[in-house]
């Protein structure tokens, strides 16, 4: 039995609405990872652990995504999409209150093991329903839901940002935090598409390797991971300590690098209609391996700034192309999914501290012209994300990237 294409069983304005709905999901996911990362030093302080130890736990987060990301097709499988992305969203959501709460290392290393297994499920199960929707719309969608993710970290970020300011306590205000997405996410759920697997379709096994192409096509999302990664822990150490810049000026790094990416998202999905993922992706890979360079032979601070900001613009659509591709690599898109994100997740985890290690080892020059180099695997690499491009039948019908039959709910 294969799956009926959507325009047989949704309307245009359901799909529509499945469109907004997720683009607000994406927001909300993202959010949860600003409010966090701005109170990481409180979280230090109240479960009373050095820096090392505190290296240790944010491993966690990582860990438990890695172990937990396929799990996410048995549960849409066993639930259908919706309810399986409202449950795990919510379960993201209501995670933020437990970092705050530990107490000492055992306790904050459980609670960001939770973190991270429920942020890598959502995540599988959102970016599954992208995929969805950009089949049924027919255009490129992707780019844009990934910007979403980065306005709602940013916005997150800034309510942080205020909360440490004033010296709120974190435990108060992640649970405000926590609340005030979940209902959101809730709510922003209602409107997604509602698609269940066929009855006579065997549930994905609990723990499975990632196929053949999700390795290949995470390969191209590790180089851009990675360099994205390394950019936004080390621009600021690297500005101040290779170029001498003050502590201001080197904190402009990170905001430079943070908004090209979130504008080459936003703006990416026409460029990825207009001119197709190989192309967008290999001129994306020349532009950060631009920005890697300058950043490497600046011989100033405003050039270094340029080329952080570039690296940022060359980096943005990879992530998103990559689901997307990942989405119609096969008969089990969650399978394949889950496998990229498990592999993007794992480079987002060693990339600060195998910059750290080399820069230790030789100097923070050489750490940056392995990101320079990983930059251009983006161009050599961009061929095999050739299924991020939507693929229309003769009839002009946009074919589905699975194998389930959608159920109108």
């Amino acid at each position: 039995m294969t799956s009926v294409p959507a325009a047989a069983v949704f309307g245009t304005e359901q799909v529509r609405r499945g469109r907004y709905a997720i683009m607000a999901v994406f927001a909300v996911h993202g959010a949860v990872t600003g409010s966090f990362a701005t109170r990481v030093p409180w979280i230090q302080d109240h479960a009373s652990v050095s820096a090392g130890q505190l290296g240790l736990a944010l491993a966690f987060p990582a860990i438990g995504a890695s172990l937990a990301m396929p799990l996410a097709g048995r549960v849409s499988h066993r639930f259908g999409a919706r309810t399986a992305l409202r449950g795990l969203l919510a379960l993201w959501t209501l995670a933020l209150i437990l970092p705050a709460l530990a107490p000492n290392l055992l306790t904050l290393c459980a609670a960001l093991f939770v973190y991270g297994a429920s942020a890598g499920m959502s995540d599988v199960a959102m970016n599954a329903l992208g995929v969805e929707v950009e089949n049924r719309l027919d255009k490129s969608i992707m780019s844009g839901l990934h910007g979403m993710w980065s306005v709602g970290a940013l916005i997150g970020s800034t309510a942080g940002t205020v909360a440490a300011h004033i010296g709120a306590d974190a435990r108060l205000h992640h649970t405000a935090a926590a609340l005030v997405l979940t209902a959101l996410g809730l709510i922003a759920c209602q409107g997604v598409l509602d698609l269940r697997s066929r009855p006579d379709e065997e549930p994905p096994p609990r723990f499975t390797l990632p196929p053949r192409s999700a390795l290949v096509i995470g390969a191209v999302g590790f180089c851009a991971v990675f360099a994205e990664g390394a950019s936004l822990d080390w621009s600021a150490v690297y500005l101040k300590e290779h170029l001498g810049s003050s502590a201001g000026v080197a904190a402009a790094s990170t905001t430079a690098f943070a908004l090209t990416m979130a504008i080459a998202r936003l703006a990416g999905d026409r460029v990825v209609d207009r001119f197709g993922a190989v192309p967008t992706v290999r001129v994306s890979g020349v532009l950060a391996t631009a920005g890697g360079l300058l950043v490497v032979l600046a011989p100033n601070t405003a050039l270094a700034l340029c080329g952080f900001g570039l690296l940022g613009l060359g980096v943005a659509v990879t992530v998103p192309l990559a689901f997307a591709a990942a989405g119609r690599s096969g008969d089990n898109p969650s399978r394949a999914i889950a496998g990229v994100a498990t592999i993007t997740y794992t480079s987002g985890l060693i990339a600060p501290s195998a910059i750290g290690s080399l820069a230790e080892a030789t100097s923070l020059l050489v750490s940056f012209g392995l990101v320079t180099v990983l930059a251009f695997g983006l161009v050599l690499g961009a061929g095999v994300l050739r299924g991020s491009d939507r693929k229309v039948a003769e009839g002009g019908v946009p074919q589905p990237a699975t194998t389930r039959t959608p159920k109108v709910g």
